[in-house]
């Protein structure tokens, strides 16, 4: 079974540049698979698949104007295309709506990290590609550090980590295999026959629970409830005589 966990991020100041700068390279990705979806589509061929369009991607990213999308890991604008195809793909099988665009100012900021290239210690998280230099105090920049120390466990698989800024913070949630144990009932459970007359009769006993309700308190309770409405209700006439 996968369990998700989401933990808030401490970045520093270059740490917070580099991701909205992954985060505004995942939404160009994404806008950019979804806009060719679109083309395609208006000219009437048939889908794209996201190994077609990564790979036109990969294309993209040689040319002149292009060449800034090297400074993300490869693997971000990777899924960020996949996800703009998978949306495009539930439309069509009637899932979901028509995919929109993402926009700049009112999405939210987020982005994938490849699962088996994610590193997590207690207190870090290790984001792939922020500084390619080996030298310790560069690597540095890749670690941010944990709100809470411990919360995600570091000798699991990890599926789909996710990075986003909710306005104020950054989180990473991810999912992990979650092997614990689920306890079998200790009985066959209980049967129960809801009635009229008797409230209810249960399986595992031989007396059936009685309806309060058809008790001679209940019964001489009700008969005063009613008494006491009908002496209300005559007390808020309101006689007209007219002139």
């Amino acid at each position: 079974m996968i369990k998700s966990i989401k933990v808030m991020l401490v970045p520093n100041n270059k740490q917070k540049t580099k991701l909205f700068q992954y985060a505004n390279t995942a939404r160009f990705a994404y806008n950019w698979g979804l806009a060719r979806e679109n083309e395609n589509h208006k000219l009437g061929n048939k889908f794209l698949s996201d190994n077609d369009l990564r790979k036109e991607f990969t294309q993209l990213k040689k040319t002149e104007g292009y060449r800034w999308l090297n400074d993300v890991s490869n693997n971000v604008t990777k899924q960020a295309i996949k996800d703009a195809c998978d949306s495009y793909k539930k439309f069509f099988k009637g899932y979901s709506q028509y995919p929109r665009f993402k926009s700049k100012r009112k999405s939210k900021p987020s982005f994938y990290q490849d699962n088996c290239k994610i590193k997590l210690t207690n207190t870090h998280i290790k984001v792939e590609g922020f500084s390619s230099s080996k030298k310790k105090n560069k690597q540095k920049l890749n670690w941010i550090r944990l709100a809470e120390s411990g919360r995600i466990p570091t000798d699991v698989k990890y599926s789909n980590p996710r990075i986003s800024f909710d306005g104020m913070n950054w989180w990473i949630s991810i999912g992990i295999e979650d092997n614990s144990v689920i306890q079998e009932p200790s009985n066959n459970g209980v049967g129960i026959d809801l009635g009229v007359k008797d409230l209810a009769i249960c399986s595992d006993r031989d007396n059936p629970y009685k309806n309060i309700n058809k008790t001679s308190k209940i019964k001489k309770i009700e008969k005063k409830r009613r008494r006491l409405q009908r002496q209300i209700s005559h007390c808020g006439r309101i006689v007209v005589v007219s002139s």
